[in-house]
């Protein structure tokens, strides 16, 4: 055999394993985002009880640029455990900040579709112990009283460790781009539908995006929210 006929035929070895492998990975990411869809749409599915990594970051895109979130599984398992599959299930993508108050904290976690938002409007989990406090950068779940943390996130602008007593127990904190949690749009306050505890909610997740880019098109977009490679 000759040296160029054999260089042909390690080259075409070679590209054949190549293409295999990209397949690979194509069918086994096609089939990740199928699971993933179908947990979206199943509150009960199975992926919901996996537990996430010890710890992960994820990389919100906004409308006024990105910012990052680390999570740490052990500072509160159960939330951080919802947080991780939700991200990766594209829960928050195209939402919007609908609760900003400066110097207080932003809030997000309703979908812009009412089809999902209804799905897990009711869907709580049990509390976390509260094992870091609230300061400025640090993101916790919005609830009622015990037990009723579903979706909805928020992250503190300023140090806000009042909130510990109360239960709102951290997941993780802003690591990148908090500059940019800064500049969200603020100035509807709590008029665009405000807290869990406000009881005036139903619109987002009967209007959905629909609603809110009607009755309060400056709010902020959420764009995008991805689990970042470790």
């Amino acid at each position: 055999m000759t040296r160029a006929r054999w260089f042909a035929i390690a080259f075409a070895s070679a590209t054949l394993i190549i293409a295999l492998c990209h397949r690979a990975s194509t069918s086994g990411l096609a089939s990740q985002a199928s699971d993933n869809r179908a947990a979206l749409m199943n509150p009960k599915h199975e992926l919901w009880n996996q537990p996430a990594p010890d710890r992960f970051k994820v990389k919100f895109e906004t409308s006024k640029g990105s910012f990052v979130i680390e999570a740490h599984r052990a500072w509160a398992s159960h939330g951080v455990d919802r947080f991780y599959h939700l991200a990766r299930a594209q829960f928050f993508d195209d939402s919007r900040f609908y609760r900003v108050r400066a110097g207080f904290i932003v809030q997000f976690g309703i979908p812009g579709v009412p089809a999902i938002a209804s799905l897990w409007q009711h869907q709580t989990m049990p509390d976390d112990p509260v094992r870091q406090t609230n300061t400025r950068g640090r993101v916790a779940y919005a609830m009622t009283g015990p037990d009723t943390r579903t979706t909805q996130l928020y992250i503190n602008l300023s140090d806000n460790a009042r909130l510990d007593k109360d239960g709102f127990a951290p997941i993780g904190e802003v690591i990148e781009g908090m500059e940019i949690v800064d500049r969200l749009y603020a100035e509807y306050g709590e008029g665009a539908g405000g807290g869990m505890r406000s009881g005036k909610q139903e619109p987002l997740f009967k209007g959905g995006n629909a609603y809110l880019d009607r009755e309060f098109p400056k709010l902020d977009k959420l764009i995008r929210a991805t689990v970042m490679a470790h």
